[in-house]
């Protein structure tokens, strides 16, 4: 829509009652003048009414307009007119970004494609993707196929979050057929660079997910492209670990829980094998030496050990008790040529970890958003919900609200319409500042006081 045509109609109703209102002042003032001396000091003219009445009628009439200009201009008649205008900028704004993506400059296709991702990660917008997928699934496979590291790393990002928008409908299995090709090349090619194979890892474990759950064939071949990426972390034949190259563990980290994401979804004759191959090389991997590795695999070692105990309660690891030898060390390790910050984070992880393993304890948090919320009750549940956490970033909770693929996974139904009394009782984020603030002071003074009575002790 062009410029200077928004917000048309809104302006002409308010303009259209003003001049009413105008009107109306102009009629009272001539109706007024008309009288004379004889309407003067309340006496009555004609019509038998004072101009006390008259004006009294005419402020009367004045005010009703007002008052109907107000509710036009903040009540509900007016809203439909504005949420309908901020849509059509802002699919204005969309089609313009896709547009960039076309662009000969390097430096307008990353901003087209930074514009996207900000866009799909807050605002629901499946309507309007439908029509345009399959032109914006071209746009994103010639930028991986054709751009340099740093656009095929935002463009396999916009592909992960294009997925969730679509859903796992037919549209969404079609654009990951279109892109899986492209993002599994860049994925395994050695030369491409490390935030891009590591976008694309993160982006074929989503949209696998997401769109060919049911499709045994692509949840294969994507399981082993992601494989081939972790594994080259393994022990070789003599159980040492290799030489982390620069970059690798972030790379590695990245291919792991993608992959763990899309082991939820194999069948149980498929999970006793991967359980056999895999849970003794990632024991092996505990020893690594990137705090986030480890992380990364301990999380992966308790999803495994929940997968095989939801296959069969008897499940048992033949290694466990060195397991659990390695888990307590790493949940307990205080070596000083580590980060504090690292050593906090990998104690209270491991934590968990063991206390999973050793008696199935699971420490279940809770997610807010809204007038909602879902409980992390299981490693399966927070493998997920962390998968889109990473790709919807801050967005996520908005689309736990109102994308119908979220609430399905996680069970939450068709989106609550919250009524409005329900808004109008929450408080702002200024109040709570507020609030904070004067409880602060409140707490400052009380120390100072306290610490006045000690010195006079003193």
């Amino acid at each position: 829509m062009p410029k200077n045509k928004k917000g048309k109609r809104g302006s002409n109703n308010r303009g259209s009652l003003r001049q009413e209102v105008l009107q109306l002042q102009l009629s009272a003032k001539a109706a007024l003048q008309s009288k004379g001396a004889g309407g003067k000091n309340g006496v009555k003219g004609e019509s038998g009414a004072s101009d006390d009445d008259l004006a009294s009628d005419v402020l009367s009439h004045y005010s009703s307009a007002s008052e109907s200009a107000s509710v036009l201009e903040e009540g509900t008649g007016m809203e439909p007119v504005d949420e309908q205008t901020a849509q059509e900028e802002t699919e204005d704004k969309l089609k313009q970004c896709i547009d960039n993506l076309m662009d000969k400059s390097a430096k307008t296709r990353l901003a087209g494609l930074e514009s996207l991702r900000q866009a799909f990660s807050s605002k629901l917008l499946c309507d309007f993707l439908l029509e345009r997928r399959l032109t914006l699934s071209d746009c994103l496979e010639r930028s991986l196929r054709k751009g340099g590291g740093e656009e095929q790393a935002a463009a396999a990002g916009v592909c992960a979050l294009l997925c969730v928008q679509l859903g796992g409908g037919d549209e969404g299995e079609e654009g990951f057929r279109t892109l899986r090709p492209v993002l599994s090349s860049i994925l395994s090619d050695g030369c491409a660079s490390i935030a891009a194979r590591q976008s694309c890892a993160t982006a074929l474990g989503m949209c696998c997910y997401v769109s060919a759950a049911e499709d045994a064939e692509d949840l294969v071949k994507s399981l082993s492209h992601l494989e081939s990426v972790f594994t080259s972390s393994y022990p070789n034949r003599e159980g040492a670990l290799p030489t982390s190259k620069a970059g690798a563990p972030g790379l590695h980290c990245a291919a792991l829980h993608a992959w763990a994401l899309l082991v939820t979804l194999c069948p149980a004759s498929r999970l006793n094998t991967l359980l056999d191959l895999h849970l003794p090389k990632l024991q092996a991997c505990l020893e690594c030496s990137d705090v986030n590795y480890r992380i990364a695999v301990g999380e992966t070692i308790a999803l495994l050990f929940e997968l095989g105990r939801d296959i069969d309660r008897d499940f048992q690891y033949d290694d466990s008790d060195a397991l659990c030898e390695v888990l307590k060390g790493l949940a307990t390790d205080g070596n000083k040529h580590r980060a504090k910050n690292d050593r906090r984070k990998q104690r209270s992880i491991f934590r968990e970890v063991l206390h999973y393993i050793e008696n199935e304890d699971f420490t279940e948090e809770k997610i807010r958003f809204g007038v909602e919320g879902i409980y992390i009750d299981s490693w399966i549940r927070r493998r997920i919900y962390d998968a889109f956490k990473e790709v919807l970033e801050s967005g996520v909770r908005h689309h736990l609200q109102y994308n119908q693929l979220l609430r399905d996974i996680f069970e939450l139904g068709p989106p609550l319409i919250v009524d409005a009394s329900v808004k109008a009782s929450r408080i702002s984020r200024f109040e709570k500042h507020l609030y904070n603030s004067a409880a602060f002071k409140a707490r400052t003074k009380l120390r100072n006081k306290v610490r006045d009575k000690r010195a006079d002790v003193m």
